[in-house]
């Protein structure tokens, strides 16, 4: 049949003439599947939109908040950028972060050095390591050398701070001698989230479940009356998904995450009108455009009825899904990383597509090393370019409407909710971290992804595909910290300790302890004053383990 006598058959489906003429030349036995899983058609049309048009045709600001959490989106206020840096010492960190403000980053965060999450100081890890992912931070001091020149009334700062929140402590510390009440200070606790530790980070090495749990409401409770704009729990699917979890899976971790934290906030007597609002969410942005642009999308309206329905809260702003977005550094690769400036820009388009609220974009070297000032500033530059000159922000919601982006989003819905509840059925996200069953999951899905690049079947170009020599694109150098200057700061940290008050750092142990032994003592308000008189980040951790226990991945106890 001639194309002319196809477009007069006017008479017939259009989808069957389709089906029957042009599907037959698809290569025989084309199944393609995200991530997810879920099996992609070559073609969408309203017929496989079956999902409920009330969501989906909604506006911004409006619930369930599918289009976006506020009226005007990017109209009004763009997202935040905010760059990840860590490295150093603290007097590294602050250089690299006055640039970052200066090539246009309206936020900031502080990610510190593995030792830290470690719960050691300084002088308890081996010097060689110091500084290598992250900034050593160990007391008031560092924290205000680090953010030296930073006006802490009008940046917003992420403190990548694990339990007991020591680096909120010394920020606290910082402000205070600087006269800045703690009213103004605007900003996030990124790594409040403890179950994420436990299930993909392995944080085994800082506090017991239990302990965490009862320093996450305190710390909860001390935000919300001391710091009203402070952003006290961040629950992060970045860990989730970064360690193999399916875009699916994560969204689905998480938002049982915080069903978890708003019912410990509830059981605490913290109003969820008053905590909900300042709930906020972490999340990677992988390659997988469309399937991260329905999981956001999905996982917005999902949460506005959980907050709204199942948590009973009141408030519409308890109903908004504030998430912030990273490109995805599991993407990235070691070969030919010049690449990857063209992932993490796909990436950044899929955030800004999916409503996120701040962003940070990887730069092309992180698979290798700490970024450089130059690699650092391309990662800022490709958000001001996709702002700037691209001219994405000038459509909210502009993915609206699409057969497959609709269809995909009720997909991405229903797993999502089929998956919480396999958690509920658990005893709710506590009880199946105890019991492991979230952590086998992610492993059954990281080793399904492991198998599909082994095999080819997942194309990454420059690892099983298009590989060149690579001594055509040499690699750069992985980043490692001055040794003589961390040494200095080394050096300068027990000479800090030499010269404290003793009688200050004991009495305010004494009352941290009290505090822990207690059932009903704030333990985070003794942190912070335990930072105020000279403790360090090590000695607050190891006080807080002999009272509350040491943490392992698989025990709830």
């Amino acid at each position: 049949m001639s194309l002319d006598e196809r477009e007069q058959r006017v008479d017939v489906d259009p989808r069957r003439v389709w089906e029957s003429e042009y599907a037959r030349d698809l290569p025989e036995g084309d199944v393609i599947r995200n991530r997810s899983g879920f099996e992609i058609k070559p073609l969408y049309s309203e017929q496989d939109w079956t999902g409920s048009r009330d969501a989906a045709d909604g506006y911004p600001g409006q619930y369930p908040f599918t289009r976006g959490i506020y009226p005007t989106m990017y109209r009004g206020k763009r997202w935040s950028q905010r760059q990840l840096v860590g490295l150093g010492t603290p007097a590294d960190y602050n250089g690299r972060v006055l640039q970052m403000i200066d090539s246009g980053a309206n936020a900031i965060s502080l990610l510190p050095c593995n030792s830290v999450f470690r719960g050691l100081d300084c002088d308890q890890a081996p010097l060689p390591l110091l500084g290598t992912c992250g900034t050593v931070i160990n007391t008031v001091d560092h924290m205000d050398r680090a953010l030296d020149g930073v006006s802490l009334d009008r940046i917003s700062t992420a403190m990548n701070d694990p339990t007991p929140f020591t680096l909120l402590a010394f920020l606290l510390g910082t402000a205070k001698r600087r006269g800045i009440p703690a009213s103004a200070i605007t900003g996030t606790s990124n790594q409040s989230d403890y179950i994420s530790h436990y299930v993909a980070n392995h944080m085994f090495y800082r506090l017991s479940q239990t302990g965490a749990r009862r320093i996450f409401t305190d710390h909860v409770a001390y935000c919300r009356e001391i710091l009203p704009k402070w952003n006290p729990v961040s629950i992060v699917g970045q860990h989730m998904q970064q360690a193999g979890a399916t875009p699916a899976e994560t969204m689905a971790f998480t938002l049982s995450s915080a069903i978890q934290y708003a019912r410990d906030c509830e059981a605490a007597g913290l109003d969820l009108d008053d905590v909900l609002p300042r709930f906020t969410f972490f999340f990677d942005i992988s390659i997988s455009f469309f399937e991260e642009i329905a999981k956001f999308r999905a996982g917005r309206r999902i949460w506005a009825r959980i907050a709204r329905d199942q948590l009973g809260a009141k408030d519409p702003r308890s109903w908004r899904f504030k998430f912030h977005g990273q490109t995805s550094g599991v993407d990235l690769t070691v070969q030919q990383p010049l690449n990857n400036i063209a992932r993490v820009t796909t990436q950044a388009v899929a955030g800004i597509f999916s409503g996120l609220q701040s962003m940070h974009t990887d730069a092309y070297d992180e698979a290798i090393t700490c970024p450089t000032e130059e690699t650092a500033r391309i990662a800022v530059a490709t958000q001001n370019i996709l702002r700037e000159e691209a001219h994405l922000t000038d459509v909210i919601d502009p993915l609206a409407g699409s057969y497959y982006v609709e269809s995909l989003t009720d997909e991405m819905e229903a797993e999502i909710l089929r998956i919480m509840a396999l958690i509920e059925d658990a005893g709710g996200m506590y009880e199946a971290v105890g019991a492991g069953l979230v952590q086998h999951m992610i492993g059954k899905s990281a080793l399904a992804a492991q198998d599909l690049i082994e095999s080819g079947a997942e194309k990454i170009v420059g690892v099983n595909c298009y590989e060149t020599d690579e001594s055509e694109a040499a690699a750069p150098e992985p980043y490692r910290a001055d040794p003589e200057a961390m040494q200095q700061h080394v050096d300068s940290f027990r000479k800090f300790k030499a010269e404290r008050s003793s009688d200050a750092v004991r009495r305010a142990l004494d009352a941290l302890n009290r505090a822990a032994d207690s059932t009903s003592d704030n333990i985070f308000v003794e942190v912070v004053n335990s930072a105020e008189q000279g403790v360090t980040h090590g000695e607050i951790v190891e006080a807080l383990r002999d009272r509350l226990g040491f943490g392992h991945p698989l025990i709830v106890a």
